[in-house]
Parts: structure tokens; C-alpha cells; sequence
């Protein structure tokens, strides 16, 4: 307890006089007052007298007025002061009633380790002195409250317009964040589109490994954060391929001579290089530099092994060979699985063998059979968009840009960018899509 406070005091009661003795002798040296009474009767008359009673402890088995009793009557003249039982005999219902009835907080054993005792009652007239601090400082708090009282009055209406200020800020900076998070979002596209744009191999490659290995990461079962990276990083996975010929992309890693390998290997590390002054990209810029190391430690660009890839760049080389296996090879899914998987314990990592035989079935869009009483595939405007319809073909800008994969069903945003870009680079033919007739 601090100085400035009262000395707090104790008060035990028992009709056992060599107990109340023993317990003045284990207390003498304690910082707090020591009072004793006989009986129920004599500590009721006590406590009339006394102030900053801090603790009572009691004993249960008192002829006249048993402990309960006593610390329930006890309660109208030391309402702050905490209450505790001290018997020799196992009595639950007595327990009970100084509980309930005489608000005890314990039930102490006679006879008594001298330690554990005298820490119960330091800790007992501690927390009194904290509480009886606390309703200091909150009576004081009170006071200062009402003396700014009148000055909150007076400042309400200044508060009031600054309130509405700090709020529309507030809204200002929420909505610079939405658009922040946008204007990032089509950056990341931006970017893909220009890997995209290189030719048609290229097309809708990076996303549908997007796709697939945004798929493949949930099911693996990665945090939000690590599955936003690996759709990023798969989304600007070739953009270090930027700057090779055309004629070295175009064959297989079999087919290139040494200078081709030499020249194509720098590709995941140009990949990161790119990104890395954007600090949000560098996380994925890693997963970039590492989607062409080999689970048996021959990949580039260094030699990695098994759980030494990071299970992103994993994730991102099963999705891109698999996606490479049925643009160019013409593939179902199910084909390239079969061939791909043919690297597996070389090249890839068979743990993942299951979840992309899982995600890889519907990632792929099968044209569903068309019930001709039902829904028509046709032909629509940009402007005859409706939301729920369910794109049959890839829409393509004028000058080959993929703008949206078929299989997509529409909503107000995809129409919205669909009829910006038709107007920012319109191409010859409509958007095919699934209409139910009426």
C-alpha cells in the first residue's frame, strides 16, 4: 500500500483464545493492524468501533453465533472489507453460507501452514488497499469530471464540427484506400496483360495459373495473405521472359541449344528483379525467382530441393506446367495430369499430386450442354449484358488482349470493364454468352 493511505486492519474472531494468540504472534511483523474478538457478538461490537477494516477472517464452529452468521451481520458495518472462513471441520454447507450469505471469499483450513497463511492475508489486505486506491482516484476523477463539465459545454459545438472534419477525412482516406487497393489490383493485371500480349502462347496462361494455383493454395490450406501472394506471383510468373526472343520461348527446355538455356534460366531472377521496388511484390518476386527449381535439386536458378522451394514456387511450377501441358499440347485435364505427373519426385512435388488432381477438374470450364427450351447461346452487344450470364466464349479486346475467360458469369463489374474496354479497343465481334429464353 502507498504511504499516503490509512494502515489497514485486520480483524480475527474465534472463541479459541490460544488460536487468536497464535495467529497476533504470526501477524506482529505485518504492515497492517492486528484486532481480536472472542466471539460473534464481540466482533460485531469491534468492528462498530473500527475503520479501514481491510480483512475479517472468521471462525466457523463459535458458540452463539457461528462464522456465517457473523460475517453476514458483519457486512452493513465494513462493507469494503474482504471475508474469509477459517474452520477445522469439512462442513460444505457452512462453506456454502459464508459464501453466499456472509460474502467469504475463502475457505481456510485449521491448522494452517504459517506461509501460505500469511501470503493469503497479504494478499488479501493488498487487494482492499488497491480497491480502497481505486475508489480514491475515482472520487477524484469525479471531481475533475465536474469541473470540465462546464467546459464541455462550452466546446460541444466546437467538438461536434470537428467530429464531422475528423469524419469526413476519415471517409476521404477510406476511399483513397478502396481505390488505392483497385488502382494496385489493375497494376497486377496490367502487368500480366503485357506478358499476355507477347503472342498467343502466351494468352490466358498466366491466369489461368492463376487459377489454379489460387485453387491448389486454399486447399492446401494457406493463410489468405499466402494465397493473395501466390495469385499475384502466378499472375506475373513469365514477365522476366520479357526481352527473350521469341524463338527460344517458342521451343521446349529439351529443345535449346546451351546459349537458349543460358539465356532463358535468367528468366525467374529478371521476374523478381522487376518487381522488387514495389515492397508490397517482393514476397512474391521470391516465389517468382523460384517456380523453375526441381523438387530433386536440377532446377534453376538455385538448385533448390524439396521443402527448400517454398511450398509457393511449388505450388506455382505444378500450376504452370500443368496449364503449359494442355495449351500446348491440346490436353484434357485429365491428359496433362497424367502427363505432368510424370515429373513428379524429379521436377515436382508429389505432396501436391491429390489437391491439383482435385482443383485442376474444375478449373478448367467444360461448355455445359445447352438445353435449347431453356437457354440460348448468342451473339450480345456489350450494352444487352445482363448479370448472371455465362460467358461460352473468351472475350478478347480489338487487338487480342484477353479480358475475360469463358466460363465467367457476369456481374456488374465484369460488364462494366467489358464495355470500357470495348470502347477503349473494340473488337469486331460481340460477347458470347448463355441467355435463358423467355
Amino acid at each position: 500500500m502507498s504511504d499516503e493511505m490509512t494502515r489497514a486492519t485486520v480483524l480475527f474472531v474465534d472463541d479459541e483464545e490460544n488460536i487468536l494468540k497464535a495467529l497476533q504472534r504470526l501477524t506482529m511483523d505485518e504492515e497492517f493492524d492486528v484486532e481480536v474478538a472472542a466471539s460473534g457478538d464481540a466482533g460485531l461490537q469491534k468492528l462498530a468501533s473500527l475503520s479501514n477494516v481491510a480483512l475479517i477472517v472468521s471462525d466457523q464452529r463459535m458458540p452463539g453465533m457461528n462464522g456465517a452468521e457473523f460475517l453476514q451481520r458483519s457486512q452493513p458495518l465494513a462493507p469494503d472489507a474482504i471475508r474469509m472462513l477459517l474452520t477445522g471441520y469439512s462442513d460444505i454447507s457452512a462453506a456454502a453460507d459464508a459464501i453466499n450469505k456472509g460474502g467469504a471469499s475463502r475457505y481456510l483450513n485449521k491448522p494452517w501452514q504459517d506461509d501460505d497463511l500469511l501470503q493469503t492475508l497479504r494478499g488479501a489486505v493488498e487487494t482492499w488497499g488497491l480497491s480502497q486506491e481505486n475508489k480514491r482516484l475515482q472520487a477524484v476523477v469525479q471531481a475533475q469530471n465536474e469541473e470540465l463539465k462546464q467546459w464541455n459545454e462550452n466546446l460541444k459545438s466546437r467538438v461536434l464540427q470537428q467530429t464531422t472534419a475528423i469524419r469526413k477525412k476519415a471517409d476521404d482516406l477510406n476511399e483513397a484506400l478502396i481505390h488505392l487497393k483497385h488502382n494496385y489490383s489493375g497494376m497486377i493485371s496490367a502487368f500480366s496483360s503485357l506478358v499476355e500480349m507477347r503472342g498467343k502462347r502466351m494468352q490466358q496462361h498466366a491466369r489461368n495459373v492463376a487459377e489454379l494455383a489460387t485453387a491448389a493454395a486454399r486447399e492446401y490450406g494457406l493463410m489468405p495473405e499466402e494465397v493473395e501472394t501466390i495469385r499475384i506471383a502466378a499472375l506475373l510468373h513469365d514477365i522476366g521472359e520479357i526481352g527473350i526472343p521469341e524463338d527460344v520461348l517458342e521451343k521446349s527446355q529439351d529443345q535449346m541449344t546451351q546459349d537458349d538455356l543460358q539465356l532463358y534460366s535468367q528468366h525467374p531472377v529478371r521476374g523478381q528483379m522487376a518487381i522488387d521496388t514495389v515492397a508490397d511484390l517482393r514476397s512474391a518476386g521470391v516465389l517468382i525467382r523460384h517456380h523453375h527449381e526441381n523438387i530433386n535439386g536440377t532446377g534453376f536458378p538455385d538448385k533448390l530441393a524439396g521443402e527448400q522451394i517454398p511450398i509457393g514456387a511449388r505450388i506455382l511450377a505444378y500450376a504452370d506446367q500443368l496449364d503449359c501441358a494442355i495449351s500446348t499440347g491440346g490436353d484434357t485435364s485429365e491428359q496433362a495430369l497424367a502427363r505432368v505427373e510424370l515429373g513428379l519426385d524429379s521436377k515436382l512435388d508429389p505432396g501436391l499430386q491429390r489437391i491439383f488432381r482435385k482443383v485442376a477438374s474444375y478449373a478448367y470450364f467444360t461448355m455445359p450442354e445447352i438445353d435449347p427450351d431453356a437457354t440460348i447461346e448468342l451473339e450480345l452487344r456489350p450494352e444487352e449484358l445482363r448479370n448472371g450470364m455465362l460467358l461460352t466464349r473468351d472475350v478478347l479486346s480489338g487487338t487480342g488482349l484477353m479480358l475475360l475467360n469463358k466460363g465467367v458469369t457476369l456481374d456488374t463489374v465484369k460488364i462494366e470493364s467489358i464495355q470500357r474496354y470495348y470502347q477503349l479497343d473494340p473488337p469486331q465481334r460481340g460477347v458470347w454468352a448463355l441467355v435463358h429464353q423467355r
